[in-house]
């Protein structure tokens, strides 16, 4: 007996072989230097900052290039998926516009690309059909260890500060005959198989990654699992070899978490003679909490989710810009010098990417978001804010169907001059500063007047009523000149200067009569301006408003 036997024995229904599937995915026809890149998450969780991040490099990578970006699903830890994980990693990928130039969607039963299947569970013949050859060429054999025997070997080794892992005398069926293992097989035993490692712990190799820069390590020797005995399917290590190659991936970016990984997935590579992708290893997205800067946490920190942002309603664009200026370090100047062009068209370099960590700042997305709000037109920011209301606050979006043209006068204060103001970062703060114009929610309120005596207040009030100060033609100027007139027949001086020049010949100032009439119509001391809130509110809301104070 030989090892094709032993081979045959483990996969005997597996007749193609390694050169079968090159031909069957043969190199790609693409304009020289085109990248390849893949967005390749697994199903164990919902996506989050750390997995946008390379997708954003992957897609920007492919799409200046001329190559393409694909998305394959690597659910061969299958018993960790989590339900729903697969769609919610297509909704963001959409919503943000990054949509995959190959993919498939076992829901929607839609494929598109000829290098699938896309999901790794369907790939199991591909994957076995590579580890027959290794069997065959005396390079993986099958490992009979036991759970308990391994436990104890981690045990021992880490009671002796031994290095943690199957190698050396620790590998105990690696020398196993043929015969032995396929009488073993044959028996019923449960194994699963594993790299027969060539490499020297005490020899080092070295590596360059396009962003770290040239690294060093010592060799892999240990012999890594490739295939679990539970399913078949493979280890992520062996999958990644095997699908990286035949849909011929030009780069890989992933988290710099994955750099430890580089020696196994060199000897994988080396084993087979194929020729490896380009890593791009990102940095660590880190956030500032109080004095110290760590790693952004997925359990303790609710931006460290893609939910985050679409629930608070965060423009796509607002979140791409900030997660661009933090993965290349001149991206902010570049867009400085092209304010209006797609971020696609920035040439992105991993040379550019900070080694010591990205430093992700939400005060910094504010900035992004409402620069980019207070551009856009009255009909843009009602839309958004229609379309985000419509999943997350159905009462406000009601509100909002129901007075269209009104709630686009609001968006519009102050929105169409040369600098125009900038009160929102996200869709949900809408609402929240500028509930106070809709009736449906102006109701049971609390005002606070602060030093302001009731009775003074009920006097500004009646006097701007009584002397019918409000006329819906006139221009800002016109008004502003009524309410300094009634300001001085009040007692207060109707200029601030004069004021504080002698503050005793005076109640206070216009500021305190326009403040005590914004308290009145708004409950708030600090709105947009206030002659276009009296314009939209309109003649009798005004009254209304007012009137429940003096009564």
């Amino acid at each position: 007996m030989n090892r094709e036997d032993l081979a045959n024995l483990i996969f005997p229904s597996i007749t193609k072989t390694i050169e079968d599937y090159e031909k069957e995915y043969p190199p790609r026809n693409l304009p020289e230097n085109a990248k390849v890149t893949r967005f390749a998450p697994s199903p164990t969780g919902f996506m989050h900052i750390g997995h946008f991040m390379p997708a954003l490099i992957d897609y920007v990578l492919a799409h200046q290039s001329k190559g393409v970006f694909y998305l394959r699903n690597e659910d061969t830890d299958q018993t960790r998926e989590v339900e729903g994980a697969v769609e919610y990693i297509r909704t963001v990928l959409a919503t943000y516009g990054l949509n995959p130039d190959e993919y498939e969607y076992k829901d929607l039963k839609e494929t598109k690309g000829e290098y699938g299947p896309y999901i790794q569970s369907e790939r199991k013949e591909i994957y076995h059909a590579f580890i027959k050859h290794l069997i065959i060429e005396g390079k993986a054999y099958p490992c009979f260890l036991t759970q308990e025997e391994m436990d104890a070997i981690r045990e021992a080794q880490s009671k002796d500060k031994r290095r943690i892992g199957i190698y050396g005398r620790y590998a105990k069926y690696r020398d196993l005959p043929v015969e032995e293992a396929i009488k073993r097989i044959e028996s019923g035993e449960k194994f699963t198989i594993r790299l027969k490692s060539t490499g020297d712990f005490n020899h080092k190799f070295k590596f360059n990654d396009l962003a770290f820069g040239e690294l060093e390590f010592p060799e892999n020797d240990i012999d890594i699992p490739i295939m679990k005995s539970s399913n078949g399917l493979p280890t992520y290590h062996f999958a990644h070899l095997v699908d990286d190659h035949l849909m011929r991936t030009t780069h890989v970016v992933r988290g710099q978490e994955w750099i430890s990984s580089i020696p196994v997935h060199y000897e994988l590579f080396k084993a087979f003679d194929f020729k490896m992708p380009k890593y791009i290893h990102i940095p660590l997205i880190l956030k500032k909490d109080g004095e110290k800067i760590r790693k952004i946490s997925k359990r303790y920190d609710p931006e460290a989710k893609m939910s985050f942002y679409e629930e608070k309603g965060y423009p796509t664009y607002a979140v791409i810009e900030a997660i661009m200026t933090i993965a290349n370090s001149n991206y902010e100047t570049w867009r400085e010098g092209h304010p209006d062009a797609p971020f696609t068209d920035f040439e992105f370099s991993p040379k550019k990417m900070s080694a010591s960590g990205a430093l992700f700042d939400l005060d910094k997305l504010d900035n992004i978001s409402k620069n980019y709000l207070s551009h856009l037109t009255k009909e843009q920011i009602y839309k958004e804010v229609l379309n985000w209301s419509s999943k997350y606050d159905l009462e406000f979006n009601e509100i909002l169907k129901k007075y269209p043209d009104y709630s686009m006068a609001i968006y519009n204060i102050e929105r169409e001059q040369k600098k125009p103001r900038k009160d929102y970062s996200y869709y949900s703060e809408i609402k929240d500063k500028t509930w106070y114009m809709y009736d449906e929610y102006f109701y049971d309120i609390n005002y606070d007047f602060k030093e302001y005596n009731l009775e003074e207040v009920k006097k500004v009030l009646k006097t701007y009523l009584d002397n019918d100060y409000f006329n819906e033609s006139d221009t800002q100027e016109e008004w502003f000149n009524k309410i300094k007139e009634m300001t001085t027949n009040l007692g207060y001086a109707s200029e601030v200067k004069m004021y504080k020049e002698d503050p005793t010949k005076y109640k206070g100032s216009i500021i305190d009569i326009t403040n005590i009439m914004r308290i009145s119509l708004t409950t708030l001391d600090n709105t947009p301006n206030l002659y276009n809130i009296m314009l939209i509110l309109g003649k009798d809301r005004i009254t209304e408003r007012f009137n429940r104070i003096l009564n």
